[in-house]
């Protein structure tokens, strides 16, 4: 998108959500975004906006424009719209009234949090959702985390328990490349160290998904040393993390860089899955900087990335073409999507499957942060079948 504001909106009628896009600029307002989104009644609201636009100011405003509607938003690494990857604007999706309910709850200071607590209110929220609109048979579980918060790990744990069977997926905020500073909200309060839940029902089915593109090589490693609360590894194999990585990767130490880490991802055995804890940076005292927590005595397995577009063009297939798809998308497969000059395809793959969304700094599938990965729900239409 270049210049001005441009927007896709959903026919409800056709399509079970409603989407709508506009790109960033010194006179943005967020009105004719929402107003682009339809006018029958939402249930909830979700912005994904991108980190070049004033966040406070453009949550307040939407909260002012929908006072009866829950909106949740986000910043981003970039964005999912209607020609697949986009920067430098902001997304909005409307759940409609007439298929969706929903209830939403700010979780702050996310590191102080005390699980049980947490657990009842989550219970709460989730019978009364139930109660309220019991002819709604399909729900799922939204999270919007702040992606430098460093708690996602431990929140995704905790949340799960209350939900019962309710799947749950979502995102971490992101801040482009820079990792600067990460914000979510919910109706109008801006939020740091902070998390939003949302729990949906639903009239048609809804199927949450995770995939990745990554297959394990022979190649391990051990974590010897590492401080899991910052989410550093310090030694691998009782050498430097840095230059003990490098080396197995084929790499010299100055070659580590973000498309290093996106096209050699590193891996972790959880019972008969394989997860991705993927590397953010390398700091100043020659460690890795990972975006997920990694503890000492862990395996790591170095990964081979499969080419991008024929995996996920293969594997949104077999979600049995539904109406909408929201997702969680890493910003490690963006990045090597741009490094290996296939974002152009990956893109179209989204578009051609109505992919809807934001590239994030980590994603959440059931009880587990992960990386590299996209994480989302398939939307199918109410009268199928």
């Amino acid at each position: 998108m270049d210049g001005g504001q441009d927007f896709d909106t959903a026919v409800i009628g056709r399509r079970v959500i409603a989407r709508a896009e506009a790109a960033w600029t010194s006179d943005f307002h967020v009105a004719p975004l929402l107003d682009a989104l339809g006018c029958s009644p939402f249930a909830l609201i979700a912005l994904f906006v991108t980190p070049m636009a004033d966040f406070a100011a453009t949550v307040r405003a939407a909260r002012a424009m929908r006072p009866g509607t829950d909106i949740l938003a986000c910043t981003t690494a970039g964005e999912i719209g209607t020609a697949g990857y986009q920067d430098g604007t902001v997304v909005a999706v409307g759940f409609p009234a007439d298929s969706f309910c929903s209830t939403s709850l700010l979780i702050e200071g996310i590191g102080d949090v005390q699980p049980p607590d947490l657990i009842d209110e989550i219970v709460e929220h989730r019978v009364r959702l139930q109660e309220s609109r019991p002819d709604f048979a399909h729900g799922f579980a939204f999270l919007l985390v702040d992606g430098l918060s460093l708690g996602e790990d431990a929140l995704a744990a905790s949340l799960s328990p209350a939900l019962r069977d309710m799947p749950i997926f979502g995102g971490s905020a992101g801040d482009g490349t820079d990792f600067r500073e990460t914000l979510v909200s919910l109706n109008g309060v801006v939020a740091r160290r902070a998390a939003v839940l949302t729990l949906l029902r639903a009239r048609g089915r809804c199927r949450v998904f995770s995939l990745d593109h990554l297959k394990p090589t022979d190649k391990r490693m051990v974590v010897t040393e590492a401080d899991p609360g910052r989410r550093i590894v310090k030694a691998i194999n009782a050498e430097p993390a840095a230059r003990e990585y490098a080396r197995l990767v084929s790499k010299d130490r100055e070659q580590l860089d973000r498309f290093t880490f996106a096209s050699h991802p590193v891996v972790v055995r959880i019972g008969g899955t394989h997860h991705v804890r993927a590397i953010q940076q390398v700091n100043a005292a020659e460690e890795l900087v990972f975006f997920s927590a990694v503890d000492e005595g862990m395996v790591l397995t170095v990964a081979r990335p499969e080419p991008m577009a024929e995996h996920l063009r293969a594997e949104l297939a077999k979600l049995d073409a539904p109406s909408d798809i929201l997702s969680c998308d890493c910003i490690l497969r963006r990045i090597e999507a741009e490094q290996r000059q296939v974002a152009h395809e990956v893109s179209a793959v989204l578009a051609a499957h109505n992919v809807t969304g934001f590239s994030t700094y980590g994603e959440q599938i059931g009880p587990l942060h992960v990386n590299h990965t996209m994480s989302g729900v398939a939307f199918y239409p109410p009268d199928e079948g």
